[in-house]
């Protein structure tokens, strides 16, 4: 199941988002205003949103200044969430978040929808930092 967020600029270069999105406290700022948990853990973090399970996220993999994949801690939850940076100049860049993740058709039925929500809010949230 892939879900592919907007395409959003944001007001910093490439570099400067690409450090602000591998510094993960600063996830905190792109949540949901339903969010209930978030705490740091080295290279990971793992947030609760009301009415959804805790979800641990660790940063597997970057390439400097365009992609930084973080995926889920769990074996139970096969998962990637994933920023592509692009330069737009000096002092803006684009941004799109999307959502990779393994699972069966019952379960990405269910979850499709409120994943859509949040890659949307993070996406948004993104564009005003």
């Amino acid at each position: 199941m892939n879900i592919e967020g907007n395409s959003v600029v944001v007001k910093k270069s490439q570099k400067e988002t690409f450090e602000f999105l591998t510094d993960l406290k600063n996830f905190e700022q792109l949540m949901p205003e339903s969010i209930q948990k978030f705490e740091v853990d080295g290279d990971s973090f793992i947030f609760g949103l009301k009415g959804m399970p805790e979800i641990r996220l660790v940063l597997k993999d970057s390439t400097e200044y365009s992609n930084i994949t973080l995926g889920a801690a769990s074996s139970k939850l096969d998962f990637e969430l994933v920023a592509n940076i692009e330069a737009i100049d000096d002092a803006s860049s684009e941004v799109q978040l999307g959502f990779n993740g393994k699972f069966n058709m019952m379960m990405a039925m269910m979850v499709k929808k409120p994943l859509t929500n949040f890659i949307e809010t993070l996406t948004d949230n993104l564009e005003n930092v």
